[in-house]
């Protein structure tokens, strides 16, 4: 388990010397000693006197500032650097318009559990509450999407709210702490030291592990004719993904997962059965509505993976693994819930489970999967240029490549779905995408905030025509920070398109607002000094990603494939999750792209 601490002076040891130093070189020092090396911002006279106190570590190399051109895309760069290491992600605002336009992206990271320490500028103290020029209550309009946040008014109070903020992010379910400094504060000169141990009432970042709760969990898996695994996110954040594939292995349990907790057991595995919920498979939907005994490591039982909760698993014994109390009983009531670190939780669990076997139980699954197969629109709309073929043909240029397994960052909409069904995920963290916000415009600056934490891997960012549009200004970025080799792949379809195709199957094709009218990407690339090629047939698709995987530095492809493609199977909103909208059959499907609900 991990180390607890509290906050007091270090008496093992002789207190750290504090050193005189303005609040501005408190933030910067404050990060060198949490290990930041880069930091994601935008100036502004709020936070001035910190960006002056900043020279001096740039020129030393020990941080490095990225500009961004919008605020929100300081929060997914960030983000992108989060989860690309597990390290704490930081972006940098000014008070006002530029705090605010970082809401967005501290929100994204919060609902998907990603360490984030954002740093705004604030009026000086005198002005608070003044409405004076730029003033915003950003710690107000932050509380909901943060999990902790603070005001500094007094310049003493700086290196113990740093040190905190930084705490809180990372240990226990991570997420986002915000510490907005006044401007007089960032001027004002303290004593800094660092030496403090974190002791914070009512905070229980790693929630002690009740044993007989894991017993009790391991003789209903032993006692398990049709057992199931459902895996999240917490899987990846708990580092337990050798465990798991154990417990699958030795128990013989298939694996169902959310769409963040993809590559948690290798895609390719037999005993994988893909991702579950709204876009889910159809046999990995089926599983959980059939299985006898659900075990549920490390997600939240949110709308997108259960349907229709009074119909979700009802057959089902419901274990839940979980860290965050919150989130035990408050969608979906565990018959046992285990609450505790994964860490600690799950080898607990593997050390009990009996070695099974479940051939009965497999071959029904197995002949599930199979009818779905089946209707694969992959395996017979050939012709023309889809998006499903264009997301395997990159998994088939990327999936064996050396310095490690690319990572593919996705906005969000039809291209995100097709990612998760039609790239193969053998490795946890491999796909990059915004969950629970569902934001677009998130997949360009989050591959920036990867590749920069990720120097040596392929980042492939996959966009839609509309989502790319909302961020595609930090193309510059790409160049400004020599050369970064991020390449881009938009699907371009002509539409917003999931929104689309929710008017098409409940709106009557009533298509408003969602036809999107987009630039020349191949020009606007070349604008940003970025090489790019348009690809319109599916034979030009894999020597395009050949190229722009051959090319230093960012590349850009401009996948124009047919418009009204939809993603299936599909839940439909107050459905079960096994109540699935189909993919037509063949016979159908030819020139026609379309189906009403038939649930």
């Amino acid at each position: 388990m991990r180390s607890r601490s509290r906050q007091k002076p270090n008496t093992e040891q002789a207190p750290e010397t504090p050193v005189p130093m303005t609040g501005g070189q408190m933030i910067w020092e404050a990060m060198v000693r949490e290990g930041v090396r880069v930091v994601y911002g935008h100036p502004g006279g709020a936070i001035l006197p910190a960006y002056d106190a900043l020279a001096p570590y740039e020129a030393e190399g020990k941080i490095h500032h990225v500009l961004v051109r919008h605020e929100q895309c300081a929060a997914h760069m960030a983000d992108g650097w989060a989860r690309a290491t597990g390290d704490v992600g930081v972006c940098v605002a000014t008070s006002g318009p530029g705090a605010t336009n970082m809401v967005t992206g501290l929100a994204t990271a919060q609902m998907d559990s990603v360490p984030i320490v954002a740093i705004t500028g604030q009026v000086p103290t005198n002005l608070l509450g003044t409405d004076a020029f730029q003033e915003s209550d950003v710690v107000g309009v932050t509380a909901p999407i943060c999990k902790h946040n603070y005001l500094v008014t007094d310049i003493n109070d700086l290196p113990l709210v740093l040190k905190e903020a930084f705490y809180i992010a990372r240990e226990g379910r991570p997420g986002v702490v915000l510490i907005d400094i006044c401007k007089d504060v960032q001027i004002a000169t303290g004593q800094f030291r660092y030496d403090f141990e974190i002791d914070l009432p009512g905070f229980e970042p790693w929630p002690s592990v009740d044993m007989e709760v894991v017993k009790v969990a391991a003789e209903l898996v032993n006692r398990a004719e049709r057992p199931l695994i459902l895996a999240g996110h917490g899987v990846q954040l708990a580092g337990v993904g050798r465990e798991l594939l154990e417990l699958v292995e030795k128990a013989e349990i298939p694996v169902v997962t959310t769409l963040l907790g993809m590559g948690n057991i290798p895609e390719s595995h037999p005993l994988s059965l893909g991702m579950g919920g709204m876009h889910g498979e159809a046999y990995a939907n089926r599983a959980i509505q059939s299985c006898d005994v659900l075990l549920a490591l490390g997600m939240r039982f949110d709308d997108r993976i259960t349907g229709r909760l009074d119909s979700f698993a009802k057959q089902a014994k419901i274990i839940h693994f979980e860290i965050d109390k919150a989130e035990v009983g408050k969608n979906v009531v565990p018959d046992v819930p285990v609450i505790g670190d994964l860490g600690e939780t799950l080898p607990a669990l593997l050390s009990l489970v009996e070695q099974r076997r479940h051939q009965v139980w497999l071959q029904e699954l197995h002949e599930w999967e199979q009818e779905t197969d089946q209707s694969d629109i992959i395996n017979y709309e050939v012709d023309e240029l889809i998006p499903p073929y264009v997301i395997r043909q990159l998994w088939h240029a990327t999936h064996k490549i050396a310095n490690g397994p690319a990572i593919i960052v996705t906005d969000v909409g039809q291209h995100q779905m097709w990612e998760s069904q039609y790239y193969i995920h053998d490795h946890p963290g491999q796909l990059l995408t915004s969950g629970g916000l569902g934001t677009m415009g998130f997949a360009l600056p989050a591959a920036i905030g990867a590749q920069m934490a990720q120097p040596d891997r392929l980042v492939w960012a996959v966009a839609g025509d509309g989502g790319f549009q909302m961020t595609l200004q930090e193309l510059v970025v790409l160049k400004q920070e020599r050369n970064l080799p991020v390449k881009i792949a938009i699907i371009n379809n002509g539409f917003l398109g999931m929104v689309r195709q929710w008017q098409q199957l409940f709106y009557e094709r009533r298509y408003m607002g969602t036809p999107v009218v987009s630039p020349d990407f191949v020009k606007l690339a070349a604008a940003y000094g970025i090489p790019a090629l348009a690809v319109t047939r599916p034979d030009q698709v894999a020597p395009a990603i050949e190229q722009a995987m051959a090319t230093d530095g960012p590349f850009l492809i401009d996948f124009r494939v047919k418009e009204e493609v939809n993603v299936y199977p599909m839940v439909a909103p107050g459905a079960a999750v096994d109540q699935l909208i189909r993919r037509p059959k063949p016979a159908v499907m030819q020139g026609y792209s379309g189906v009403q609900p038939s649930w």
